[in-house]
């Protein structure tokens, strides 16, 4: 009875086991991680498919150096309809080092993400918020609408200068910030991603600031909903190309990662 047993035990197929994820790929997955440390496992998944190399997110999370700060918060509401023909704008606050505030207005094209605009001042006036839709929107690139809050500013001289541009106005709801979800995302993202870890001294360090991060997130950061690619789409470079180098970018909180011929 014994033997019979050894026999089938021996007759059994051996399990072969996974393949071994590639040292350059585990190293790449720990300097990602280690010189990043506001990305999780998506952006970390993303940027590797970038660079040629399809891993999967288990594979990431075990490879991966954990950081004791908690994951950034996903923002789950979106809008769909018409997204060719939508913008949003919105205005968020920055204080400076001294604590007085900064405003910052941005123009959300719903489409691929983009932040067609922004600026920055510590007095805005409806004056002012109007000249910013003025240079957002030349009349040949216009949107169909253009989604709102109900903040103040947004008085007769700016309604005025949106009717002019031939665009419809989509106001949200009394304090409903998920009907405005693309720029309340964006955001949330350059909050937590940018803001967050520097000490705004000025209005134009403030800009020079949100100049770099807005065009790493319009070339570089890929996004879930645009097929885990940049607004201005990357292209996917093959492991041939050579090895995987780090350009920082906002001193070093983010990278960008290229293959060096």
């Amino acid at each position: 009875m014994g033997f019979r047993l050894y026999w089938r035990w021996l007759s059994k197929p051996k399990r072969t086991g996974r393949p071994k994820v590639p040292l350059e790929v585990r190293e790449l997955i720990r300097r990602m991680s280690r010189e990043n440390s506001t990305w999780g496992v998506p952006r970390i998944k993303d940027e590797l498919a970038l660079l040629g190399n399809e891993v999967a997110e288990s594979t990431i999370r075990k490879y991966r150096i954990r950081s004791s700060k908690p994951p950034s918060q996903t923002w789950r509401s979106f809008l769909n309809n018409h997204a060719n023909d939508i913008a949003a704008i919105d205005f968020f606050t920055v204080p400076r080092f001294t604590f007085r505030v900064l405003y910052c207005f941005i123009v959300l094209r719903h489409d691929r993400r983009t932040i067609v605009h922004f600026n920055v001042t510590e007095h805005p006036t409806a004056a002012w918020t109007a000249q910013q839709i003025i240079e957002a929107f030349p009349f040949d690139e216009a949107p169909k609408y253009l989604i709102r809050d109900r903040d103040g500013i947004y008085g007769n001289q700016v309604r005025s200068r949106i009717k002019h541009l031939g665009i419809m106005e989509v106001v949200t709801s009394p304090r409903s910030p998920w009907q405005n979800p693309f720029a309340e995302r964006v955001i949330g993202s350059i909050r937590r991603e940018c803001l967050d870890h520097v000490i705004v001294l000025n209005e134009a360090h403030l800009i020079r600031i949100l100049s770099e991060y807005i065009d790493y997130y319009h070339t570089v950061r890929p996004h879930q909903s645009l097929d885990h690619n940049a607004p201005f789409p990357r292209i996917i470079e093959s492991p041939d190309n050579g090895r995987v180098v780090a350009e920082p970018i906002l001193g070093g909180l983010h990278h960008r990662y290229r293959r060096a011929a």
